[in-house]
């Protein structure tokens, strides 16, 4: 099955332009007293107990939010007050390095471009370069695949965009499977549509503890618009929307914290900041989704994700879009460890 036409395209096509115009089934349920993991065999998803969470160690986890700040001086990181998180938080203690994309298409990113076995073993050498990098932090492999996309058919129902099959999102799920302990974003790009109604239909993929949400406010066309035209936004309401559907989650089914990454390359792709909610039982990263030489890269991160801080940060870099402008590479997890904050996502497209 093909995605619809230009699908494929506007992911990379529109990003690219974006950031240089603006400086760019079924999970059975618990009692609620167990925690859940998830385990597929052929095509159906299992559940099974896991009671080996620990509370977090909040001395710990004060030092290394302190390390991530990385010597910041003006006191916006790190981000003061926050909650601590609940037992089996990922963040700070691990640093996410995830492949984005989709299965249907080799065009929208690393995951779908390549068969699963030689795309697993190209991650396993990104997380070999941040495991040497910043030995002090584990690596938690992860797939960060697009479950709602954005694309030129406005479809049956005007909304210009397309949902993954169940079958597709579980076939993602079973590629994470040949890695021990690998976690799996679902990421929504809501076009004409909304998060409100896009979000609820991947609640039986979200109660999995394995599994972890993004959102794309470059595709959230609020003013009708189709996408590809212009950048799209979220507000804070927003945002605040899908923390508490994943907090609802959480304390439902018992589960560890939930990551929930928002993609961001310009400032009004995020209205009201100051008034997006942090949770102990979601993770919030804003993720810097720009395209570019290193300089304009950094350029971007310094003014929308360290300029307006919220919890934790991620970097994306692009294998083909990175290297089009001298110096024609790609930044080193050398130098991302010198930004300030560090970020504790890492996302290859």
């Amino acid at each position: 099955m093909k995605l619809p036409q230009a699908a494929g395209t506007l992911l990379i096509a529109f990003t690219s332009l974006a950031l240089f115009a603006n400086c760019s089934s079924d999970a059975k349920k618990n009692d609620g007293k167990t925690n859940l993991s998830a385990k597929i065999q052929g095509d159906s998803i299992e559940t099974t107990a896991d009671t080996t969470r620990k509370p977090i160690d909040t001395a710990k986890y004060n030092a290394l939010m302190v390390k991530l700040a990385h010597g910041d001086s003006t006191g916006k990181w790190p981000v003061k007050p926050q909650p601590y998180p609940l037992p089996g938080a990922i963040l700070p203690y691990k640093r996410i390095v995830a492949y984005y994309g989709n299965i249907y298409s080799k065009r929208m990113g690393v995951l779908g471009e390549y068969a699963p076995k030689e795309m697993l073993a190209k991650l396993d050498t990104e997380v070999k370069k941040w495991e040497k990098a910043d030995p002090s932090t584990p690596v938690q492999p992860a797939l960060h695949y697009i479950a709602v996309v954005a694309q030129g058919d406005g479809g049956k129902d005007g909304k210009y965009r397309f949902r993954m099959p169940d079958k597709q999102i579980d076939s993602v799920l079973k590629i994470s499977r040949m890695r021990k302990n690998m976690i799996v974003f679902l990421d929504i790009q809501v076009s004409l549509s909304n998060i409100r109604t896009e979000l609820p239909l991947l609640e039986k993929y979200l109660k999995m503890p394995n599994v972890h949400l993004g959102i794309d406010p470059e595709f959230s066309m609020k003013d009708g618009v189709k996408p590809g035209k212009r950048i799209g936004t979220y507000d804070a309401e927003d945002i605040n929307y899908c923390s508490q559907f994943l907090a609802n989650l959480v304390k439902k089914y018992n589960l560890p914290p939930k990551v929930f990454t928002v993609h961001r390359f310009t400032k009004k792709m995020v209205t009201n900041y100051k008034n997006i909610k942090l949770r102990p039982e979601v993770q919030m990263v804003m993720h810097m989704d720009g395209w570019g030489e290193p300089e304009l890269k950094k350029g971007t991160y310094r003014h929308f994700i360290y300029g307006e801080p919220v919890e934790f940060t991620g970097f994306k870099l692009f294998y083909k879009n990175d290297i089009k402008k001298e110096p024609k590479r790609m930044m080193t997890p050398d130098e991302l460890m010198k930004l300030t904050p560090i970020p504790i996502y890492i996302q290859y497209q």
